[in-house]
């Protein structure tokens, strides 16, 4: 039996001009761990389940009853023919799943990872000598933090890194689909065409990428057309974006904690303790991860009804005090540290060593090229203070 309906709030944002996390996730977390929360106008009046508690947000993302729904599919659509759905391996189930989380798990692996390292790193090195040239100062974020995460992806799987203006713009209307709901539909059916297109050039001149393995796998019977569809999906509107997001408000982060950076720059021993603390601290998610309930699920005494949407929320959690002494503190050296940004069982990223790998590739970069690296006192970042997803937009930094 339901307990006292939960109180029903605003979407949490952080403050304007601010990484955050919005302030009213400790609140939250020791009063109302599962709450309803209010969607932007632009998805329409719709409500959702907003889950901020640690142990709470643990049992959301490893319960199979829910789903993620692609954003053809979550808030239902108000208007017939916004095109075909955008279906990514975030968003299939079942045995479309497994087979392709089977079929990448060479390829995403540790010691595939560990070996393209030193490739990564010539990618970051060639891409901070051109941005060294043009400065000082520079937009760290421009000549960086945004190229960086997508020309891995694109060498990585075999996503032709000279086309980007042309799928860029189309994945990042689907990619902003919360702000932008009809526009992000609207866009799927051209992106869907140009996965289709590469993946037809993959059979007919392939390579040694990741796509090119699917596509072989999808041509023996192992996978089906639709699931490299979705894989190609994946990697174009999420392959990389996260990862800038991460990558920019980490070195943000790193210049205004005091005395960080040089410690991080002084001591490269600490780089894997700081990656995973970096992923606790860092509120880049905040509640942006949704899942769609398949039947009806109890949780902290209140019944999520079938069709209804739940959002953990992975930054309040990584915060949670009864989980990580003094949560509020960056400590590089944390050891003990069982954040949640990867998600878990099902709903676990089958990215995570390439995404902990890139992270510590970059910011070794751009420690061993900048050791003096500052932020420019007379240009503070700019900020996209309306989306629940929070990094720095620009990042003018003098060095």
């Amino acid at each position: 039996m339901d307990t006292e309906p939960p109180p029903v709030i605003d979407l949490p944002l952080a403050p304007p001009g601010r990484l955050g996390p919005p302030g009213e996730y400790p609140r939250l977390r020791r009063e109302c761990p599962v709450a309803r929360v209010r969607m932007p106008p632009e998805m329409g009046e719709v409500t959702a389940w907003y889950v901020t508690g640690y142990e709470e947000v643990k049992q959301v993302i490893a319960d199979r009853r829910l789903v993620r729904p692609s954003i053809t599919a979550w808030p239902a659509p108000t208007e017939p023919g916004e095109g075909p759905g955008l279906i990514t391996v975030m968003e299939l189930d079942g045995p479309s799943h497994l087979a392709v989380r089977r079929a990448l798990t060479d390829a995403f692996g540790a010691g595939t990872i560990r070996r393209y390292t030193p490739r990564m790193r010539r990618l970051a090195d060639g891409l901070l000598d051109s941005f060294a040239e043009g400065g000082p100062p520079g937009d760290l974020v421009a000549g960086f933090a945004e190229p960086f995460p997508l020309l891995v992806m694109c060498d990585l799987v075999g996503i032709p890194y000279a086309e980007r203006e042309y799928f860029l713009p189309l994945a990042d209307a689907a990619l902003g689909a919360l702000k932008t709901l009809a526009e992000g539909r609207r866009s799927t059916s051209r992106l869907r065409a140009f996965v289709t297109t590469l993946i037809e050039r993959k059979r007919r001149e392939p390579a040694a990428d990741v796509l090119t393995h699917l596509v072989r796998e999808c041509d023996s019977g192992a996978l089906t057309e639709e699931t490299v569809v979705s894989f190609g999906l994946s990697m174009l509107v999420a392959g990389y974006r996260t990862t800038t997001m991460f990558l920019a408000g980490a070195v943000f982060t790193l210049l205004t904690e005091p005395g960080q950076y040089a410690r991080l720059r002084d001591d490269r021993d600490l780089l894997p303790t700081a990656v995973e603390e970096l992923l606790r601290y860092l509120p880049v998610m905040n509640g942006v991860v949704v899942l769609l309930a398949t039947e009806d699920i109890v949780l902290r005494g209140h019944t999520i009804r079938a069709g209804e949407a739940v959002l953990p929320v992975l930054a309040a959690a990584n915060r949670d005090e009864r989980v990580f002494p003094d949560p509020d503190r960056l400590d590089l050296a944390r050891a003990v540290n069982p954040h949640t940004m990867f998600g878990r069982g099902a709903h676990n990223c089958f990215g995570a060593h390439l995404a902990r790998a890139e992270l510590a590739v970059a910011l070794g970069a751009v420690l061993d090229r900048f050791p003096a690296l500052c932020l420019r006192e007379d240009n503070p970042p700019s900020w996209d203070d309306e989306s629940p997803a929070k990094s720095p937009l620009t990042l003018p930094v003098g060095w």
